[in-house]
Order: C-alpha cells, then sequence, then structure tokens
C-alpha cells in the first residue's frame, strides 16, 4: 500500500473502521477487503483515493458501505461494496475493468476459504489471459466496438458542443475498452496512464495517443466530429488486421452447424430480391441483402467459411441484375455447403416432399 506515511495512516484507519463495523452491524457478512488502484500501483498523488475492495457475502454487507468528504485534505472517499456475483461476473472477462479483482492486495480476510475462492476466480481469468485467441474473444472486444459506433453515431448527429462532447466521451470509452479486449488485456494502470497502457498493446492504432488527445482536445463541433471519425476509423482498421492473424486458426465448416442454412438463405430472400426485381422495389431488395450479410457473417465467424462481398452486389438501377448476382452468391455458398457432405433437400412437388417428411425415421 506505497503512500506517504499520513495518507498511509489514514487508509489504515478507514480499513480498520470497516472491519470494526462489520464485526458491529453484520458479523459475517465480511469476506475480506483488498487495495487496488493507485495506492496499490504507487500511482500516488496528493488528492488520491482509496479504491477498496469491500467483498460481502450478504445483503446486510452493504452496511458497511458509505460516501464521505475529508475537509482538512479535501479528498473524497467511496468505500463500495462488491459482492461474490460481482467479481464472478467480471472473471467472465466481458470488459477489461479487472483491476478490482485481479490486482487488489489483500489487507484483511475473514476466512481463508474466502481468499481461496477470490484465488480461484483469478486463475480463470488467468487461464483466459493465457489461452489462444478465438473468434468468441474477438467478438467480446467487437461488441464494445459496436457500443462505441452506436455514440459515434450520436456525436455524428449533434449539433451542440455539449451533446457532441458527451457522446465523444462514451465513444472513446467503448473504443479504449474494445482495444483491450482485442489484445486480451485488462486495465492494470490508473485512467492517468492510460496513454501509455493503451500504446503498448500489439494491436492498436499507430499513434493512439494523440488520435485521442485530438478528441478530448477539439473545441469545436466540427473538428471534434472530424477527429473522432479518424479514431473510429483507425481502430475500425486495427481490428480488420487483428481478424487477419487469426484468419488461419479457422476451423472447418461443420455439417451439424450449417445443415438447413442454405435452404434458409433461398426461403428468407431469393423470393423477395425478384420480387423486388420485378416491382422495382430497392428498399425490398437492399434490405435483403443487408440481412442475407448478416447471416454470412454469423456463420462465418462460427466456421470459417469465405467472406462474401454482399453489398457489392447491388444496384439500385439494375435490380434484376442484383438479383441475379445474388443467385450466384447463393452458388458460391453453396459450395461451401456441400464440402461438408450436405445434400440439399429437393423434390418435385409438395406430395414428394410430405411422403419424405412422414417417413419414419
Amino acid at each position: 500500500m506505497g503512500t506517504n506515511k499520513p495518507a498511509k495512516e489514514r487508509n489504515r484507519k478507514i480499513i480498520d473502521a470497516i472491519i470494526k463495523k462489520a464485526q458491529q452491524v453484520c458479523p459475517g457478512s465480511l469476506a475480506l477487503i483488498g487495495v487496488y488502484g493507485s495506492v496499490h500501483t504507487g500511482d500516488v498523488h496528493t488528492k488520491s483515493d482509496l479504491d477498496l475492495l469491500i467483498l460481502i457475502n450478504d445483503e446486510a454487507g452493504y452496511k458497511l458501505a458509505s460516501g464521505f468528504i475529508l475537509d482538512d485534505t479535501e479528498i473524497g472517499y467511496d468505500l463500495y461494496c462488491t459482492t461474490w456475483e460481482s467479481l464472478e461476473e467480471d472473471a467472465a472477462f466481458t470488459h477489461p475493468h479487472l483491476g478490482k479483482l485481479m490486482d487488489s492486495e489483500i489487507v484483511y480476510c475473514a476466512d481463508d476459504a474466502y481468499l481461496e475462492r477470490l484465488q480461484a476466480l483469478r486463475k480463470s481469468v488467468s487461464e483466459k489471459l493465457a489461452a489462444p485467441f478465438t473468434f468468441a474473444d474477438f467478438r467480446n472486444a467487437y461488441q464494445a466496438l459496436k457500443e462505441a459506433e452506436h455514440y459515434y453515431f450520436l456525436a455524428m448527429t449533434s449539433e451542440e458542443l455539449s451533446e457532441v462532447r458527451k457522446y465523444a466521451g462514451a465513444a472513446l470509452y467503448y473504443i479504449e475498452d474494445s482495444l483491450a479486449l482485442l489484445n486480451r488485456q485488462y486495465f492494470r494502470m490508473s485512467v492517468r496512464k492510460i496513454y501509455e497502457e493503451l500504446s503498448g498493446f500489439a494491436f492498436t492504432p499507430t499513434n493512439i495517443d494523440s488520435l485521442i488527445e485530438n478528441v478530448v482536445s477539439a473545441a469545436s463541433v466540427s473538428v471534434l466530429q472530424d477527429q473522432l471519425t479518424q479514431l473510429i476509423k483507425k481502430t475500425r482498421s486495427t481490428f480488420d488486421s487483428k481478424y487477419e492473424t487469426i484468419s488461419f486458426a479457422r476451423k472447418e465448416p461443420e455439417k451439424d452447424s450449417l445443415i438447413g442454412t442454405y435452404e434458409e438463405m433461398v426461403s428468407n430472400w431469393r423470393g423477395k430480391m425478384y420480387l423486388a426485381a420485378k416491382t422495382n422495389n430497392c428498399h425490398l431488395a437492399f434490405m435483403s441483402l443487408v440481412n442475407f450479410d448478416s447471416m454470412l457473417s454469423d456463420i462465418r465467424q462460427e466456421n470459417g467459411i469465405p467472406e462474401l462481398d454482399v453489398m457489392a452486389v447491388y444496384d439500385p438501377r439494375d435490380l434484376e441484375k442484383t438479383a441475379r448476382d445474388f443467385d450466384r452468391l447463393l452458388d458460391e455458398y453453396l459450395k461451401e455447403y456441400k464440402k461438408t457432405g450436405i445434400t440439399v433437400k429437393r423434390y418435385p412437388d409438395l406430395n414428394a416432399f410430405i411422403k419424405d417428411y412422414l417417413k419414419e425415421e
């Protein structure tokens, strides 16, 4: 718990008070206390607060929570209680803010069993960090990027500087999260060291510190929107680069996971594409292709089929050609479909289908 002597004594008194109150008002509720954040890492300043993992066993433990400000030091404190369920959710590693779970220096433990339980959670995260990067990891990181793009859209469609800044800030938060997850890392340093930490990742935009600084220092709507666009583009490019590194690890398409998908595609969109061509309905053709592309994307991530540039076939000036090109894409997918040994179910008429459908297995 590295810090100067007065602060160290102050922090120790706070921890002792929590332990004493637990014994008085909720005996058995306090599992352990850990110190994390700047006090633990030594990255302290004169106004550093105390980040505590106050791990509780039950609802009664919330009596230990408090928030206060010391007038003599002008430092605010937030004594926040954490449940085992919350730590277990953190251990799933769907976000990179795991310092409390992984790095807390345990300064009090009511029972060795609690420490063992904590160590088990830490071990599960460590195993995730050490395991080969998978498509599931990529999707996890991509979810954060999608959140960033949601707020990017709001920032780009707002006109007031304060509104744009609010949404840009949310976008920035999720961009930083997405990059940590893309590198299968969690944030170990304080927010003040975020540039150093992001720059140390293997997959991160070049000059990430400058890209972010340009966003947070922008003084006008147009400049802020332009710089945020640059950051989003560079982040997406980084994701593309990472995707290429894991493409070799794609597993071969499996029959059980693909069976029925070709027939579903024909059922869902082929008729719509030709109807759109016949009625000159651009919206129907466009959205059918969008949905087709989404299904292919899901299948590709799970099964490693080659990417098909679906939206490249769309031509609002020639929907008949678009429909024919859609058929060509279906044929390309059918090749992958047949590689797994799947036979497309085709029948000369409905009676033939019903006869086969009702046949005993």
